[in-house]
């Protein structure tokens, strides 16, 4: 527990960002939720969220390929690496965005592959110690606030959330 004399920078403040063990198993602390810029694992994987873009209406700039947002896009920038000692797959459509009002979304296939840029668009075999940038993109409600990003080495794993605030 955090003291009220203890210092501003002191470890015990900061959110153990490793809340399900390399299993995807959750531990004591599975209800922290780490923020941005700060390493999370789970399974496998470890993932770092480094930028949110909100608010995009469409995305791409072939013009055959670009997409238009329901409501608004939101893109989230995030470093997955692997900590693994054997390949393993990472599918973007596995990731999850937790809007303000607890809505889940999930990502944009078809924007993914019209924004381009990112090292996983659909699916991939990231091999051991590789890490790639993944721009996972979400068509959310104009009127949503994402929050959340809940992040997941699997379809069956526990995942493991991370603040976007």
């Amino acid at each position: 527990t955090t003291t009220a004399g203890a210092p501003a920078g002191d470890k015990q403040d900061k959110p153990d960002s490793r809340a399900n063990d390399e299993q995807g198993t959750p531990d004591a602390k599975k209800d922290v939720i780490a923020g941005m810029n700060q390493p999370v694992r789970d399974g496998k994987f470890e993932f770092v969220v480094t930028d949110v873009t909100s608010g995009l209406t469409t995305v791409g700039e072939n013009e055959f390929l670009r997409q238009k947002a329901q409501g608004k896009f939101t893109v989230v920038t995030v470093s997955v690496k692997n900590i693994g000692d054997k390949p393993q797959g990472f599918s973007p459509s596995g990731q999850k965005l937790v809007d303000q009002q607890g809505r889940e979304h999930e990502s944009d296939t078809s924007a993914q592959i019209a924004l381009g840029d990112s090292g996983v668009p659909v699916w991939d075999s990231i091999n051991p110690g590789n890490k790639v940038a993944v721009k996972l993109v979400f068509d959310i409600p104009a009127r949503a606030v994402p929050t959340e990003l809940e992040l997941h080495d699997s379809l069956f794993s526990n995942g493991v959330k991370v603040s976007l605030k």
